[in-house]
């Protein structure tokens, strides 16, 4: 059985409660111009569809969860990391697993995928409930990362891994040199703040934990939190180093973690 032939079989499996598919996502005009941005023409058609339903849309037609993109967006993040690996080893022969590990991290972060969303306006064609949409959900960026990841998910199972690699290729890793050297130049400290007033109206908070040593070396030590909540650690020979050391592990938690941001409206239990 194909990929394609399983998925199929897996969504048809999954009807909503009146035995329906749910209906394609895109006109043919719009599907014609976001396949001519991703680079792959569909033969599946309803895995592109199936790509763009967040689980919001689901939920409200009672459609089962596993009917939305979450299973393809797992699927993707993992071809996703294959093939961002594969480059990256190849391109650096040189650098070290920590090097490499830290280069893939700013190639596959949240705001990096969300990024991609917005260039090939995946927003528009999500489909989410009302209420997703009228509080922002279409430029949130947790569910257009989400949502690349999905799309990644559904090219390989339609393409095979060169179709995903071609796409990856295509969409994000293109002027990956130039795109590395912004990013690790990047203010940390700022893009943590932007994300968190985004949500919350204020920015997070740092404290100085400890300035150990003489005073022509000494290492400072600071945390950042919001909330209460714990978010990261860094340490620097200036207190301005280590904040930034800070915010760099604060955006690699929020990374890693996709919930913790919603919860930093309520305070830690004490």
């Amino acid at each position: 059985m194909s990929l394609r032939d399983w998925w199929k079989k897996l969504t048809g499996s999954l009807p909503d409660a009146s035995g329906a598919t749910p209906p394609p996502v895109t006109d043919p005009e719009q599907r014609q111009l976001l396949e001519a941005k991703l680079g792959h023409q569909f033969q599946e058609r309803s895995l592109l569809d199936n790509a763009l339903l967040h689980r919001s849309h689901s939920f409200v037609l009672k459609h089962h969860r596993e009917v939305s993109n979450e299973r393809l967006e797992f699927l993707g993040d993992a071809v996703l990391g294959l093939v961002v690996n594969d480059y990256l080893f190849q391109l650096y022969g040189d650098s070290s697993e920590g090097d490499l590990t830290k280069m893939k991290s700013l190639l596959v972060c949240r705001s990096r995928l969300a990024e991609v969303a917005t260039n090939l306006e995946l927003g528009n064609h999500i489909r989410m409930s009302r209420s997703e949409a009228a509080t922002g959900g279409r430029r949130r960026s947790s569910i257009l990362a989400d949502t690349t990841e999905a799309v990644i998910g559904a090219v390989y199972l339609d393409g095979g891994l060169p179709a995903a690699q071609h796409m990856i290729n295509r969409c994000l890793l293109m002027n990956c040199e130039e795109i590395l050297d912004s990013r690790s130049q990047e203010n940390y400290k700022s893009r943590l703040q932007e994300i968190i007033q985004a949500r919350f109206k204020h920015p997070p908070r740092y404290r100085v934990t400890s300035a150990d040593g003489p005073d022509h070396a000494r290492i400072f030590k600071v945390n950042v939190t919001y909330n209460g909540h714990p978010l990261g650690e860094g340490e620097g020979p200036n207190k301005k180093t280590a904040e930034q050391e800070a915010a760099r592990e604060a955006l690699a938690t929020l990374t890693a973690q996709d919930d913790l941001l919603e919860n930093l409206a309520t305070p830690p239990n004490p």
